[in-house]
């Protein structure tokens, strides 16, 4: 009796008229409306909410968006080049370097220290002053070397002084470190916002083009100089969590 009356009850609306139908298939959406679009919200929350590392891996995302972010910067330089030299041509900022890739043996980071200990050295052709990259951003400077290993001084060591590239313009200030895994430019006279890329500036024979080395964190007044604003700058790398890094050779012994 069931599905007789519903086979009669599905051909008289097969055979009703549109309008007819119409008015039963807006009834029945303002009736549904409410558990429909909840239903709906429900599934699209799931799937926006899952998380990025199901997707990618959170470090190589992050490597990849330091890497774009050297391409900006380089091509950027690049086109300021073609503008002074009026179509001379000039080599690429890599041409010619090494990178020597090195494991960390030690990592000592904390607010009093920022230092890691590579194994590569002088045999190596590692030397003072070279510039060491983690995740495709600068993370420190090599200090000291011998013939096996080497050790290199985070830009967040309180010790650490990096002239740094301010957003948007070819201002350079010092960064100092400060511990605790962030590093701070004092006395800077225009406001950078949150987010805000920072560059290790180039330094001939070290460092021939700007590398990402931060992101701003904070930017306030500064205590004494309230027309002035001191900015609070954190690795682009996750650097206590490194197992490599590689160290920018510009001028390698053949």
């Amino acid at each position: 009796m069931s599905f007789t009356l519903l086979m009669l009850t599905g051909l008289i609306f097969l055979f009703a008229p549109q309008t007819v139908t119409n008015k039963f298939q807006f009834a029945f959406a303002r009736i549904f409306r409410w558990p429909l679009s909840i239903s709906r919200n429900l599934s699209l929350f799931a799937w926006t909410e899952q998380p990025l590392s199901k997707v990618v891996d959170r470090r190589e995302y992050d490597k990849l968006q330091n890497h774009l972010a050297n391409i900006r910067e380089e091509l950027l330089q690049e086109q300021k080049k073609v503008e002074k030299l009026s179509g001379l041509r000039s080599r690429s900022v890599w041409e010619g370097a090494k990178f020597a890739l090195a494991d960390v043996i030690t990592s000592y980071v904390d607010e009093l220290q920022g230092e890691l200990i590579i194994n590569r050295g002088r045999d190596d052709g590692l030397a003072k002053g070279q510039f060491v990259l983690g995740d495709n951003s600068v993370i420190g400077i090599i200090y000291s070397v011998d013939s096996r290993t080497a050790r290199v001084r985070l830009f967040t060591d309180p010790t650490s002084n990096i002239p740094v590239k301010l957003p948007g313009t070819d201002v350079s200030r010092v960064m100092q470190g400060a511990g605790n895994g962030s590093a701070v430019i004092r006395m800077v006279k225009q406001k950078v916002e949150v987010g805000d890329d920072i560059f290790a500036v180039k330094k001939p024979g070290f460092l021939d083009t700007p590398v990402i080395i931060g992101k701003v964190v904070q930017c306030k007044r500064n205590s004494e100089s309230p027309l002035l604003w001191d900015v609070t700058v954190r690795p682009v790398s996750d650097i206590e969590k490194l197992n490599d890094a590689a160290v920018i050779i510009m001028n390698p012994q053949k």
